[in-house]
C-alpha cells in the first residue's frame, strides 16, 4: 500500500478536521429503532387512524360456528397523536382518555348446511368533531380522566370547562369521546322507531361521566348526545358508572348516578325496558368516590363504594380538570362499605337502602357477578358477589402511554412479573343474612376466597346465561409480564381455583364475550357452562394488523378468526346481539346485555 505523506496525515487527522469530520458522520447515521419489549410489538394499538367506513368483507380462516351469528359492538380507540393547526402536536396521554372509535362486525350465518360463516366489518371514529376542535385550538376542553392541565388557567375558565364538560347536551354528537361500554336498545332513550334487519333499534356508548352518546347501529355514525337527566331529572350529577347492569330476563336497566357537592349524593335507579320510566330506587349521601362499576342480583343493587375517594368530596375536580389527580392518596386503614338496596321502586313497595356491609379495603375496576344464596341459618338470603380486586389504585398509573408502549423505555418497568401490586386479584365476598326491612346496623363482609393474581382476568366476563346465577366459569384478559400490555386470555375456574390461557407470542387480545350454543341452558354443576366460543378483537403485533378471534370457551384452542386490513386500537368493552331470536339471556331479538 503506497504511503501518505506526513503533511497530508497531518491535515487529515488536524484536530479541527476531526471534529468535523465526527460531526458529519453523527448526523448522518440513521435513527436505530427502539426494539419492543420482549419483542413484543403493540405500539399500534394505541395509535391507530385504521377505519373502515364503509363496510367490507373480511376472509375467515377456520371455522366459525354458524349460531354465533350475530352483531359484535367493541368500543376501542384511535389516534393519539393529533398535528393541529399551530404547528404542534397534541398527544393523549392516558389510555382512559383515548378518542373513541366502535367497531361493528356482522357475522352472518350460513346460506346452507354446508357454506361458509362470512364477517362483514365496519369501524368509525366517534368524535370528528372534538378532535376538530383540537386541530384547530391545541387544546382539549374539559374534564378528562387522567391529562394535566395549566396550574395558571384561571378559575373562572376552569369552572365553565367543567360546566360544558357536564353538559353534554350543549355540543355536537361527535364533540366528545365515550370509549368505554356500549349497550343496545337501552330503554328510555329515544328512537326513531326503525329496526334494523339485526333486530337493533338504537346503539349507545357510555363512560363514567353522565353522558349517553347515540350511534347509528348500521353506520355507526353520531346522532345524538344527551346526559342522564333525560332519563330522569333528578339524575343531574356528573358522573355515573360505565357498567350499568342489565336483567336478562325483563331486559331493564340499573345504574348509580353521583351528585358532587359538600354532601355528595348518590342515586340508585332503574330504567324500565317495557314502558321506558325511570325511577330512583334509593338515595343516599356517603363520600364521593370513583366507582366504574357496580353488582346486580335478582333482588338487589349492590354498590360498594371502594377505596378510590375524591378529596374534598369531589371539589377538586374542578380544580385538576382531571378525576386521577382528584382521587385521595390510598388508605389501607379505610373500609370499602357495600349498600344493599332494594331493586323495586318506591310504588312497588321498595325500601331503599336494606342494609350497609364493610369488609377490609381494596380497590376495583370490574365486578364480575353476584347472585342470592339461602341463608346457612335458613332465614333470608346471602348474596354472593365477585370482583377483580387491587391491593391500592396506583395500577390507574400504569396506564399512561409511556408505560404501556412496548418501545418505550418504561416498559420493562411496569410489566416486570415480580410486580403484583398492578395486577388483579379474583375475590369472592358474601353478604350474610340480608334482611327483610331496613336496618341501620353495619354487618360485615365475609371474605371467601382469593385467587392467583396472575391467574386473574380482567375485563371479566362469564356466560352470560349465568348472569344473576351461580358461576363457575369466567373469562378474561392475562396480564403476566410476557409484554408490556396484555399477553393473553384466561380462563378461571372458580370452583376448582385453576386457569387455562390461551397466549400466543406478539398476539394482544382484548376482553373477550362468551357466546353459548345454547342460549339460556344452565345447570347447577356447572356442567356444560363452557359450551360455547369466545369472540375477541387481538392485534398482531409482529405483522400490524388486526383480526377477530374465535376461541372454543372449553378448550381455549382457536377455531377461527376474521382478519382486518389494519391495526384496531386496544380498547374495552363490548356487546353481542345474537341472531337467533334472543340474546341468549332470555331477552328479545335485538337487546345486548349490559354487564
Amino acid at each position: 500500500m503506497a504511503s501518505i505523506p506526513a503533511v497530508s496525515l497531518r491535515r487529515v487527522l488536524s484536530p479541527k478536521r476531526l471534529s468535523q469530520g465526527v460531526q458529519q458522520v453523527t448526523k448522518q447515521e440513521p435513527v436505530q429503532p427502539v426494539r419492543p419489549y420482549n419483542d413484543w410489538p403493540n405500539d399500534l394499538g394505541f395509535n391507530t387512524t385504521y377505519e373502515e367506513k364503509t363496510p367490507v368483507e373480511l376472509q375467515v380462516k377456520g371455522h366459525i360456528p354458524p349460531w354465533a351469528a350475530g352483531v359484535l359492538y367493541r368500543v376501542g380507540t384511535g389516534a393519539n397523536e393529533i398535528d393541529t393547526e399551530k404547528g404542534t402536536k397534541f398527544k393523549v396521554k392516558h389510555w382512559f382518555d383515548g378518542l373513541s372509535v366502535v367497531h361493528r362486525f356482522q357475522i352472518g350465518a350460513p346460506e346452507n348446511d354446508n357454506g361458509p360463516v362470512r364477517v362483514i366489518y365496519n369501524s368509525r371514529s366517534t368524535c370528528d368533531g372534538l378532535i376538530e376542535k383540537i386541530r384547530k385550538t391545541g387544546n382539549r376542553e374539559g374534564v378528562t380522566f387522567a391529562a394535566k392541565y395549566d396550574p395558571c388557567t384561571s378559575y373562572f375558565k376552569k369552572t365553565m370547562s367543567m360546566f360544558k364538560s357536564f353538559r353534554p347536551a350543549e355540543m355536537k354528537p361527535n364533540e366528545r369521546t365515550v370509549p368505554v361500554t356500549v349497550s343496545v336498545n337501552f330503554p328510555g332513550l329515544p328512537t326513531s322507531g326503525q329496526r334494523h334487519a339485526s333486530g337493533i333499534e338504537t346503539l349507545c356508548s357510555k363512560t363514567d361521566a353522565n353522558v349517553l352518546q347515540t350511534l347509528d347501529p348500521e353506520t355507526l355514525e353520531p346522532i345524538g348526545i344527551t346526559s342522564q337527566t333525560i332519563l330522569h331529572p333528578d339524575l343531574k350529577g356528573p358522573m355515573s358508572c360505565a357498567h350499568a347492569k342489565s336483567d336478562p330476563i325483563s331486559g331493564d336497566v340499573f345504574n348509580y348516578n353521583l351528585e358532587i357537592g359538600p354532601t355528595s349524593t348518590y342515586r340508585i335507579f332503574r330504567v324500565s325496558a317495557s314502558t321506558g320510566k325511570t325511577s330512583i330506587l334509593a338515595t343516599f349521601n356517603t363520600s364521593a368516590a370513583y366507582i366504574h362499576s357496580f353488582f346486580l342480583t335478582q333482588n338487589y343493587v349492590i354498590l360498594c363504594v371502594w377505596n378510590s375517594y375524591f378529596t374534598a368530596n369531589g371539589a377538586t375536580i374542578l380544580l385538576n380538570q382531571n378525576i386521577m389527580d382528584s382521587i385521595s392518596g390510598y388508605d389501607p386503614t379505610r373500609p370499602s362499605i357495600w349498600y344493599v338496596v332494594d331493586r323495586r321502586s318506591p310504588e312497588e313497595g321498595g325500601q331503599g337502602v336494606i342494609a350497609t356491609y364493610e369488609s377490609d379495603p381494596f380497590y376495583c375496576f370490574h365486578t364480575v357477578n353476584a347472585y342470592e344464596q339461602p341463608s346457612a341459618d335458613g332465614n333470608g338470603v346471602d348474596i354472593i358477589a365477585d370482583l377483580a380486586s387491587y391491593s391500592s389504585h396506583n395500577v390507574m398509573k400504569r396506564f399512561f402511554f409511556e408505560n404501556l408502549y412496548s418501545t418505550s423505555t418504561k416498559a420493562a418497568e411496569h410489566a416486570d412479573p415480580a410486580d403484583a401490586s398492578t395486577r388483579a386479584q379474583y375475590k369472592r365476598f358474601r353478604l350474610p343474612s340480608i334482611p327483610s326491612s331496613p336496618t341501620k346496623s353495619r354487618q360485615k363482609a365475609v371474605l371467601e376466597f382469593v385467587g392467583n393474581p396472575f391467574e386473574t382476568p380482567e375485563l371479566p366476563t362469564i356466560n352470560p346465561s349465568y348472569v344473576l346465577r351461580p358461576h363457575r366459569y369466567v373469562y378474561g384478559i392475562a396480564d403476566t409480564g410476557k409484554a408490556s400490555f396484555l399477553d393473553g386470555l384466561i380462563k378461571y375456574d372458580t370452583k376448582a381455583k385453576t386457569a387455562l390461557v390461551w397466549s400466543e407470542h406478539g398476539q394482544s387480545a382484548g376482553e373477550a364475550i362468551f357466546i353459548p350454543r345454547e342460549p339460556g341452558v344452565v345447570s347447577e354443576d356447572g356442567e356444560g357452562e363452557d359450551d360455547g366460543v369466545l369472540l375477541t378483537v387481538v392485534l398482531d403485533g409482529p405483522v400490524g394488523r388486526s383480526y377477530l378471534l374465535v376461541l372454543d370457551a372449553k378448550t381455549m384452542k382457536e377455531v377461527g378468526r376474521a382478519e382486518l386490513k389494519g391495526a384496531a386500537g386496544f380498547g374495552f368493552h363490548g356487546t353481542h346481539v345474537s341472531a337467533r331470536g334472543s340474546t341468549g339471556v332470555g331477552g328479545e331479538l335485538g337487546r345486548g346485555l349490559d354487564f
